[in-house]
């Protein structure tokens, strides 16, 4: 059948692709007649979508040995702008975030690539890719003709191309196809605020920039069908998000593309995602099987979204929002319920979709790959912790008449303690509406409650004495990443604090606690480190940092059981692994073998409720990632 023939093509094709630096074999790849066409020969493309930025760059090459065991030819990334771009025009492309590397690896495991770089990409990720630092420019409006946001757009969209440009299948590399912006139609379809010939007009010129930077493979829109008006663009390939009905696909595809082919879902959903607090969802495998076989049966190219999901290492996990809600942060595990597991393992979901595409293939889809190692550590003794209050009122102080905002204390992730001294005794209902996103409140250093904003919880009794401090310490927890309120992304205390309807002003003093390196209580004066357990019980509430030291013989991946734990991020030997919180649903931290040693290792926990002294931590060999209490 023509399916067959097609889909071996490509794979004797992509055997030929061999790199250093640039391929010395070339191949064409281009949109015609309906089809795509590699080499001149009509193929079909059937993707996996894996983000190398979920991913420590030791375990790229198996998890694209994974993607080819599976029977797929293609791999697909975003490009997250803020994963490169630390700061203005501050760059970095190096070890897990060398892009270059992970498309020469694809390429030389014969798969091909589709790219993904927005500017904006959603994809669960920390404000939908944008860096923090653009609210901070003046004149700045996102995601629309704006000079100010197109003149920043275009410096990174000419630096990617510089990056990666090389590796194009029109230079010999293996990138065949780049995409647009990103489900543009669904934010047009949000904002009807902004006139249609606006967004088009925006969209159009994010196209140029691409085409301006050198990128000169096909280009492709990403939405839902119902959706191409706001997001489809004169003469670029629109394909669809979410679209199981194949009719639906080709009609809405002909009506803005010629009346012709080909044919694709970018984001085909195996799985799906996960935000803290709310059950974990999952996805039937046999559904996901049967879907895949009519593409299969009727030439649909897909990419299955996420294929492989990773982990949203540090603070780069974003965030959802509904009334309801005001936030849904998403967990620090990109599990996705995908067919291969957030530690890289075939699922019965990954061996369904095998079995389906082995029925059409013609050629020998490779053996499943062994996956790493695990180990179990049964105890993790924690030794030392510090007094996070103390350590920051030691720190120099950004003083103002009202709380500022991480963006405007140039802080993007992380903490800040909000302090403010009262001479005089007040009491009555505290209101801080203007919290993002999760506080814990204290007076003279004594917890006294928690504010958050997941539950619209924003006020609460208060009764500060005479001569007291009131204290808030704020966490970010991700920047939403979806839909119209992406442009209100300022995190901190976003508006004046309120206690029985009077705004407090004058004298608030903030310190950050912006976590980007792992707290060294070597550094820290001796006064505020205790040793585990002597002299910690005065501790009890407070935000703490514990420390420990352990030994192994043998390093493999292993997740962190952090289920009695209350809310706070960790540490392993300096990489921030992520964010823990009680209410589940995830309990654990994934921790990739790579980043432990064979002898001495260093746990850093900083625990933000402390409602219970810890002694030890523990790992297991298993995941939990749907209890929920």
């Amino acid at each position: 059948m023509k399916f067959k023939s097609a889909f071996y093509l490509l794979f004797f094709f992509s055997a030929f692709l061999s790199f250093d630096g640039v391929a010395q074999n070339k191949h064409t790849f281009e949109i015609k007649q309906g089809n795509f066409l590699y080499d001149g020969k009509a193929i079909q493309i059937h993707s996996g979508e894996m983000h190398y930025s979920r991913i420590p760059h030791q375990y790229w090459r198996h998890r694209m040995q994974m993607l080819k065991a599976m029977g797929l030819n293609s791999v697909a990334t975003y490009v997250f702008w803020n994963h490169h771009e630390i700061l203005p025009e501050q760059w970095d492309f190096e070890g897990d975030k060398n892009l270059a590397e992970y498309i020469k690896i694809a390429g030389e495991e014969g798969l091909l690539v589709v790219l993904r770089p927005g500017p904006y990409a959603c994809a669960e990720w920390e404000f939908g890719g944008y860096p923090w630092w653009l609210q901070n420019i003046s004149g700045m409006e996102l995601r629309r003709d704006n000079p100010e946001f197109l003149k920043r757009t275009e410096i990174y969209i000419n630096r990617l191309f510089k990056e990666i440009g090389h590796l194009q299948i029109t230079n010999g590399g293996p990138v065949i196809m780049v995409q647009v912006e990103n489900e543009f139609g669904s934010y047009v379809s949000q904002r009807k605020d902004i006139p249609l010939n606006e967004h088009r007009s925006y969209n159009a010129k994010i196209k140029d920039q691409l085409v301006r930077a050198g990128f000169n493979v096909p280009l492709f829109t990403s939405d839902g069908t119902w959706l191409f008006e706001g997001g489809a663009i004169d003469g670029v390939l629109p394909t669809a998000n979410g679209e199981g009905n194949i009719l639906n696909l080709k009609k809405a595809v002909d009506q803005y593309h010629g009346n012709k082919g080909p044919y694709m879902v970018a984001e085909f959903y195996p799985g799906w995602l996960a935000h803290w607090a709310e059950p974990h969802p999952a996805i039937d495998a046999s559904n996901i099987a049967r879907q895949t076989e009519e593409y299969l049966k009727n030439d649909i190219s897909f990419n299955l979204y996420m294929a492989h999901g990773g982990t949203n290492w540090g603070f780069t996990s974003g965030a959802n929002y509904d009334k309801k809600h005001d936030i849904q942060p998403d967990l620090t595990s990109y599990d996705y319920d995908a067919p291969i597991s957030e530690a890289g393992w075939a699922t019965p979901k990954f061996d369904s979709l095998r079995a389906v595409i082995k029925k059409y293939a013609q050629y020998d889809i490779p053996d499943i790959p062994a996956p790493f190692s695990t180990i179990e550590i049964p105890s993790i003794k924690l030794t030392r912790v510090g007094d996070v209050l103390s350590i920051l009122e030691k720190q120099k102080s950004v003083q103002s008449t009202t709380p500022l905002t991480f963006e405007q204390l140039n802080q993007g992730y992380g903490y800040v303690l909000y302090s403010r001294k009262f001479n005089q005794p007040i009491s009555g209902t505290l209101d801080v509406s203007g919290l993002r996103d999760y506080a814990v409140v204290y007076i003279n250093g004594e917890k006294v409650g928690e504010l958050n904003r997941y539950y619209n919880n924003y006020t609460m009794e208060i009764d500060v004495p005479f001569n007291s401090t009131l204290e808030i310490l704020v966490e970010n927890m991700g920047r939403i990443n979806y839909g119209p309120e992406i442009v209100n992304n300022k995190k901190g205390i976003i508006s004046p604090v309120k206690i029985n309807n009077i705004e407090i002003e004058g004298n608030w003093e903030m310190y950050t606690l912006p976590m980007q390196e792992a707290p060294d209580l070597d550094n820290i004066k001796k006064n505020d480190v205790f040793n585990v357990p002597a002299k910690t019980k005065q501790l009890q509430g407070k935000p703490i940092i514990y420390e420990g030291v352990f030994d192994l013989s043998e390093v493999g991946d292993t997740f962190l059981d952090m289920e009695n734990w209350g809310k706070g991020i960790v540490f392993i030997n300096g990489i921030n692994i992520g964010r823990y919180w009680h209410v589940g649903p995830q309990q654990t931290l994934f921790i990739p073998g790579v980043w432990l040693n064979k002898g001495s290792n260093k746990i850093v926990i900083f625990e933000q409720i402390n409602s219970e002294l810890k002694s030890e931590v523990k790992t297991v060999k298993t995941p939990v990632l749907n209890k929920l209490k």
